[in-house]
């Protein structure tokens, strides 16, 4: 069973839950479009959160989900939302989410965590997880240490759950890579900071535009908050605080308010650039549905080139 049949949606497509830009009205928009849309409650008060699942229903008639950072500070009050709001999906990102899967699968919802090694997913398999998004490395913002060709196959291997890949995937050749990895269907996000709908600020938009294969950079792994960002003044000057021996607080205190200014402001010297490996094959603003048209033809497309 591919994703899209899982979930009565038309591609086999999840959107990833981008702090600061996974509103409401960008989740109903990727749902009108065919694929999963999710909001992302990082970055969000409670109160917030829910007026966003509000807001998208009013958008959309489509399945969509939300993703909760299991970081933040209010999860306890964003988990009890979620389940409370009886939401289709929910996915969660940077921790263990076992022990608020029963209240959510109760109250009806689909449970996919992102994990980043085969640990993780043997335990949230065992909380009742319906699925797992393994994460690779190449993927923007916060993450692991495995890449998707190394850490999907040993995920699907140890879990008897289906498998969603992550991280690399922006055209069909990848697609058909994750497949042949063992995942029934992928999450993206990296490629869909060009669709025209997508609410980030067009410097942003250009910066991943203008990105080469060697443009994005991973800071705070020496303090074990590993998140992946376009180089930029921010990011050298973040590292160079880093092998002077900065703690993550002191880290942390430099970096604050630096993903909306690259959102809202379009500061593309001190603003945090999220963005994965992939943005240097993207080349052009697209809607969404051209995006998710376009990598499904060309996943099919390659699979005909190799059968020849």
């Amino acid at each position: 069973m591919k994703l899209n049949e899982m979930l009565g949606i038309e591609f086999p497509f999840i959107q990833g839950g981008m702090a600061n830009i996974a509103t409401g009205e960008f989740a109903a928009a990727v749902s009108n479009a065919g694929a999963l849309g999710l909001i992302g409650a990082g970055g969000m008060s409670p109160e917030m959160f829910r007026e966003n699942i509000h807001r998208c229903r009013e958008l959309t008639d489509k399945p969509f989900g939300v993703n909760i950072m299991l970081m933040h500070p209010q999860v306890e009050e964003l988990a009890a939302i979620a389940a409370e709001e009886k939401v289709a999906v929910i996915t969660t990102g940077a921790g263990d989410p076992s022990r608020f899967i029963p209240a959510w699968k109760a109250a009806g919802a689909k449970v996919f965590p992102v994990v980043p090694a085969v640990a993780l997913a043997k335990m949230v398999a065992r909380a009742g997880a319906d699925a797992v998004i393994a994460e690779g490395t190449e993927s923007g913002g916060h993450v692991g240490e495995l890449t998707t060709m190394a850490l999907v196959p040993q995920v699907a291997d140890a879990v008897n759950i289906p498998v969603i890949a992550a991280g690399g995937i922006a055209d069909g050749r990848q697609l058909l890579a994750a497949y042949a990895l063992g995942a029934i269907g992928v999450q993206v996000g990296t490629c869909l900071l060009v669709s025209q709908e997508c609410p980030i600020h067009e410097n942003y938009k250009q910066a991943v535009i203008k990105a080469t294969d060697r443009s994005t950079v991973v800071t705070g792994r020496s303090v074990d908050a590993p998140v992946r960002i376009l180089r930029n003044q921010m990011s050298k000057e973040y590292i160079a605080r880093e092998k002077a021996g900065a703690d993550r607080m002191e880290l942390e205190k430099y970096t604050l308010g630096s993903l909306r200014r690259a959102v809202f402001d379009g500061d593309t010297k001190t603003g945090s650039l999220m963005a994965g490996q992939v943005a240097g094959m993207l080349h052009e603003i697209k809607p969404l549905r051209q995006i998710f048209e376009e990598l499904n033809a060309g996943c099919t497309r390659r699979l005909a080139e190799l059968e020849l």
